[in-house]
């Protein structure tokens, strides 16, 4: 008799738990927030490279996305607008009174985008299209393009609360076949051979299709008088030498007062398919410099010589997996 009775509260308790279960996993297990995809790097911006017309207008895709375990169930009308309160409070946070080093708001003059995006029901994923003329745009200030999702309880949706979906502090980049981050380099001051100055990176930045600068010796884009030591460098199809493949490089500052002198400037470029991923083609780009210069704003009245010997390095890699050659470049 135990026996039924025990056997009778087990089928009991099986129904109710039977009764009881769904499948809880089809419902919703997060809440649904709209988010840009734009992580920021250490600086606290998304670096958006653009490729480089001198006179066209190219597109940049910001991703907008609906989160969730489920898919997006109805159609959402996303509202996007300028963000200078964000980019104002990096600038104070990040340089304080250093305003000569701040992030600048990109000139209306230079992009264009919709208000609104929509995303379809089914879909969890849409893209802003921004749409750049960039043409003469000097890359020695960093120009940002700060946007925000505008959020409303009235809205179809509700923009993600934490700062970094929200909003996209574009860091704007243009880039042509030669501009990036080229490997290091020594700086020697004058009559101190023995105490070279190693520079970690030297980055290239666009002037035109042919042509990019970078700052001489040690500075860089966080220097106040970084414009004042801008070198400009034009690679050019004139053969130097047939067999170690190099080609001519016209080096020139606009700047007078550093007193740049220059010693038979060239370049090689070479491709190859890497040995482990046969998908990836790898670009070097060699540049062989030796010049010297005069820095004569650290001591004011008394001008600091330096030299730069030696070759520095760009590796790009292109993933040729993607037929849309702009997207192939594997950024670091």
């Amino acid at each position: 008799m135990k026996k039924n009775i025990y056997f009778l509260i087990l089928v009991v308790i099986s129904v109710v738990c039977c009764v009881s279960c769904n499948n809880e996993w089809e419902d919703e297990q997060f809440q649904q927030l709209v988010s840009f995809k734009a992580t920021p790097d250490a600086n606290g911006v998304t670096v958006a490279y653009l490729h480089y017309l001198p006179e066209g207008e190219v597109t940049y895709q910001l991703p907008i996305i609906v989160s969730g375990s489920t898919p997006n169930a109805q159609k959402r009308t996303v509202r996007i607008a300028l963000d200078h309160d964000t980019l104002t409070a990096l600038n104070e946070a990040r340089y304080g009174h250093q305003t000569d080093l701040y992030f600048k708001e990109l000139d209306p003059k230079y992009y264009s985008f919709p208000e609104t995006v929509e995303i379809p029901a089914g879909q969890s994923l849409a893209t802003l299209p921004i749409k750049f003329t960039l043409g003469d745009l000097d890359q020695s200030d960093k120009w940002v393009l700060p946007l925000t999702i505008v959020d409303d309880p009235s809205y179809d949706y509700q923009a993600n609360p934490r700062k970094h979906y929200r909003k996209a502090l574009l860091r704007i980049t243009p880039y042509n076949d030669y501009s990036g981050k080229y490997a290091s380099t020594k700086v020697v001051l004058a009559g101190d051979n023995a105490n070279p100055l190693t520079v970690g990176e030297n980055w290239a930045y666009v002037v035109d299709n042919n042509t990019i600068f970078m700052y001489a010796g040690s500075r860089n884009i966080d220097n106040k008088d970084r414009k004042k030591y801008k070198i400009n460098i034009r690679f050019t199809d004139e053969v130097v030498d047939p067999l170690a493949g190099t080609k001519k490089l016209e080096v020139w500052s606009d700047n007078s007062d550093i007193k740049l002198n220059v010693t038979t400037p060239t370049y090689s470029k070479t491709e190859k398919m890497d040995a482990v991923k046969t998908y990836l083609k790898l670009i070097d780009i060699v540049l062989n410099l030796s010049y010297s210069f005069e820095d004569y704003t650290t001591v004011p009245g008394f001008g600091l010589k330096y030299s730069v010997d030696g070759p520095i390095g760009l590796r790009r890699s292109m993933n040729t997996l993607i037929p849309d050659q702009d997207q192939q470049i594997q950024w670091e």
